[in-house]
């Protein structure tokens, strides 16, 4: 499976309460079950007017219907080519 982020864009969404919050995540988990494909959803950060989301699965279209069934935006959705960090610049 390849990692994808997604970028929606979600006026407010830092105001966002924690029952709002977990009403989405209960939508995406429900909205994961029933795809019928391999798909992880690892985490999500919310930032001013957007939630990033972290998602492995197959291929974007993939993303894109988890997207649609679920009512979210998904304004971006980028594979990830690599990953780093702090442990990268070590020999």
């Amino acid at each position: 499976m390849a990692t994808f982020l997604i970028e929606r864009n979600l006026p407010g969404a830092s105001r966002l309460t924690s029952e709002q919050l977990r009403d989405i995540a209960r939508t995406s988990n429900d909205v994961v079950d029933g795809l019928g494909v391999e798909y992880t959803w690892h985490h999500s950060y919310v930032a001013g007017d957007k939630i990033y989301c972290v998602h492995e699965t197959d291929d974007p279209e993939t993303i894109r219907e988890h997207a649609r069934r679920g009512g979210f935006p998904a304004d971006v959705v980028v594979e990830v080519a690599a990953e780093i960090g702090p442990a990268t610049a070590g020999d």
